[in-house]
């Protein structure tokens, strides 16, 4: 029997099949952030899958990566993101809201912020360093924010903790150079990035499905590594993540001559310590090669 299309329940999130979408930029959105007709035949157009994960939406006003990105920070954005969860569920798949904030990867903020006053790898900019106040809103950003992905209708929430975003930027060394308790070693680094799941996990509650998506290697020298990530990755699934979306390079995007399935050794290597699905990703383009990958058990679910 086919793994590919035999279909998965976890914690009430139902997927008729292990393929996903996975969360890509579509840049369709208003300059404000809003929900636009575009989106409907971009995402409706691929409701074949199990999963929907909508794009990176950003919490608050500084978190946004691009123009045209989509916004959750406030209530008025709401009756687009109803509309679209609503369209993508009554087309058969699930559909999953993706939070996130840039931090220093920001091209459009003014003034980005970050986990340290250094330069982003990709972005190049320098970015403000947050205080433990700035930490606190934050954390209540990140609240709201899933409050609203559940009141929208949307069946599941994931957090992006990965491509060089904020979550990503405290766990690596690359970007996080603090010398409060949320940098230095593993554990200080990995403080806020569980803060925020913990925090997630109480606005949305304990039976409501949470995916959070890990780059799993910086992909740079002196970065954070797979041997790091699988250290961390059970550290989320305790904190109430209940699916882990497995990605990786600090930049995001395909690495350079990089084979089909590029980050299955990652998936492979955060699969064999968490007891959830995981998600892989990354140069999958036939359901002859998803279907070997989840017979080899590189993963449960395919992007």
């Amino acid at each position: 029997m086919s793994m590919l299309f035999s279909p998965l329940t976890v914690k009430g999130l139902r997927l008729r099949n292990r393929i996903v979408m996975p969360p890509m930029a579509s840049g369709l959105a208003t300059a404000e952030g809003a929900v636009t007709e575009k989106h409907f035949d971009y995402y409706l157009s691929r409701a074949g899958v199990g999963l929907i994960i909508v794009e990176h939406t950003f919490i608050e006003p500084g978190g946004r990566h691009k123009p045209n990105q989509l916004a959750v920070y406030a209530d008025r954005f709401l009756p687009g993101l109803k509309r679209l969860a609503e369209r993508i569920r009554e087309a058969g798949p699930a559909v999953a809201l993706q939070l996130a904030h840039a931090g220093s990867n920001s091209a459009s903020s003014p003034e980005p912020v970050g986990p340290s006053a250094v330069p982003h790898p990709v972005s190049r900019r320098v970015p403000r360093e947050l205080t433990k106040a700035d930490l606190a809103e934050l954390l209540a950003a990140y609240r709201a924010a899933a409050r609203r992905a559940v009141a929208a209708g949307f069946s599941a929430v994931e957090i992006h903790g990965a491509h060089g975003y904020l979550l990503n930027q405290f766990l690596s060394p690359l970007t996080n150079r603090r010398q409060d308790e949320y940098g230095g070693p593993l554990e200080n680094r990995l403080r806020f990035p569980l803060e925020v799941v913990t925090a997630v996990r109480e606005e949305i509650g304990p039976e409501y499905p949470l995916l959070y998506r890990l780059g799993a290697d910086d992909q740079m020298e002196g970065g954070f590594t797979l041997a790091e990530a699988r250290q961390v990755a059970p550290r989320l699934v305790e904190a109430g993540v209940d699916i882990l979306d497995i990605s990786g390079g600090l930049g995001g995007g395909r690495p350079a001559g990089a084979p089909p399935a590029y980050f299955a050794p990652l998936a492979a290597g955060i699969k064999e310590v968490v007891p959830v699905p995981v998600i892989l990703t990354g140069g999958i383009t036939t359901p002859r090669l998803a279907e070997e990958l989840l017979q080899q058990g590189k993963g449960d679910l395919i992007g």
